[in-house]
């Protein structure tokens, strides 16, 4: 897999700039991320290599705002062995034994502590763990110092009691630090985090994933985290094995979608590769 690019694609939302950073590429079994749908029907979009595995991206976007910089998910971080990246096809190695978020955020002409806000849609290593860091002493320490991470308090729950199907998606180290020195905020239900940037909830890949809105000057996009991963996930039932509540992740879809297509509002889509930003349409059947 080469590493997904570009790196940074940078867009006008009504008075907000925003800079779409990808933070890496991950290769996961392409039956896993559509769920029920057959082989014969996804391979046909979704060419899978010799081990059934997909290319995805792990975006993040990336805000300027007069409250600050505001950043949605982190990626996977620096954190994990080779025999993790291994398995899920990692690609996201940066400059000075950082990751390619921190590439992506000075190639926007910044810097991790300019930061002034992380949102994460949910706990999942590949959108949380670029929240903490592995300094070369071998301690973790939050990524961006100067912000306040927010996440729901039920995910974080959620997260800190795992079943033997979900521990392997959530690791305390990408949030632990980040309690420890009293910066992350738990929050319950839609919120506005600041001026123009809400949270709603869209359950169903986990209980209490949120999905971020952002509002300027009559313009919308929301940042969709896993509720709809790539744009080939726009099919109401095309939704991933991973999801712990499908039907749930189902719902979330529907009134999304209505709402995108109703309002003419962009979509930002974590894992798709190639496809960062856009609108969805109806063409007559779906």
């Amino acid at each position: 897999m080469s590493f997904p690019h570009p790196l940074l694609e940078s867009r006008t939302l009504g008075r907000l700039r925003v800079h779409a950073i990808q933070a890496g590429g991950q290769q996961l079994d392409g039956g896993a991320m559509v769920g029920v749908v057959p082989k014969t029907l996804w391979s046909r979009r979704l060419p899978a290599d010799d081990k059934n595995r997909i290319p995805m991206g792990m975006r993040c976007l990336l805000i300027e705002h007069d409250d600050g910089l505001v950043l949605l998910d982190t990626g996977l971080g620096n954190k994990e062995t080779a025999k993790f990246h291994e398995i899920y096809g990692i690609e996201n190695a940066g400059g000075e034994g950082r990751t390619a978020l921190e590439d992506g955020i000075r190639a926007a002409g910044f810097a991790p502590d300019d930061i002034a806000v992380v949102i994460n849609t949910h706990l999942h290593f590949d959108h949380a763990g670029g929240n903490t860091w592995r300094a070369p002493t071998g301690e973790v320490l939050p990524t961006f110092p100067n912000a306040r991470y927010v996440v729901q308090a039920g995910e974080r729950a959620y997260a800190e009691h795992p079943n033997e199907r979900t521990a392997a998606s959530y690791f305390p180290p990408n949030w632990a630090p980040i309690v420890a020195a009293g910066r992350f905020e738990f929050i319950a239900g839609a919120r506005e985090i600041v001026s123009g940037i809400s949270v709603r909830p869209t359950p169903g890949h986990t209980p209490y994933h949120q999905s971020v809105v952002v509002q300027s000057g009559g313009e919308t996009l929301c940042f969709l985290g896993d509720v709809v991963p790539t744009a080939h996930h726009l099919p109401l039932p095309w939704i991933m094995g991973y999801d712990v509540e499908p039907l749930v992740t189902l719902e979330s879809k529907r009134t999304l979608l209505a709402e995108a297509l109703r309002e003419d509002g962009m979509l930002g889509c974590v894992h798709d590769a190639p496809a960062g930003v856009g609108r969805v349409v109806h063409d007559g059947k779906a």
